[in-house]
């Protein structure tokens, strides 16, 4: 089966990296899903969104000469905008992953709750580096 791009197939995640997920497709190839194109929103680990032998529904987006094959997820999705916004090439080198769409569909209050969980992630996250490293300067031998 030859894989053509634009085409939307089913197939079984076996794989999953920091970056992505690989997905067995029909005929036997394996495709990777980008983390960017696993769902419209910010994905901070994969496995909260995939785990090995799911079977997903994944748009061909890109067919290397060299026989490697993106796929996107989330514009599998029907009526997405990424599926508009991916075929116009609406993203600038595949770094587009805050959308404006996305952040004008959160309320006020979830945009702030999320500002806060993200905030307190970080602050708690350099706590504990600076455990680790015996905190900042203040005494000097």
């Amino acid at each position: 089966m030859s894989i053509e791009l634009g085409s939307k197939l089913e197939g079984k995640v076996t794989g999953i990296t920091h970056f992505g997920a690989f997905v067995l497709l029909p005929g036997g190839v394996t495709g990777l899903v980008h983390i960017s194109e696993i769902a419209d929103t910010y994905v901070r680990d994969i496995r909260d969104y995939l785990k090995i032998n799911d079977t997903v529904t994944v748009k061909v987006i890109h067919v290397d000469p060299n026989g490697k094959i993106g796929l996107s997820i989330r514009q599998a999705k029907e009526g997405s905008a990424a599926e508009h916004r991916g075929s116009q090439g609406g993203r600038e080198h595949g770094r587009d992953r805050h959308p404006r769409s996305r952040s004008s569909r959160m309320s006020f209050e979830d945009k702030l709750n999320r500002f806060m969980k993200d905030s307190e992630e970080r602050l708690q996250a350099l706590k504990r580096s600076e455990a680790k490293r015996g905190g900042r300067g203040g005494r000097r031998g």
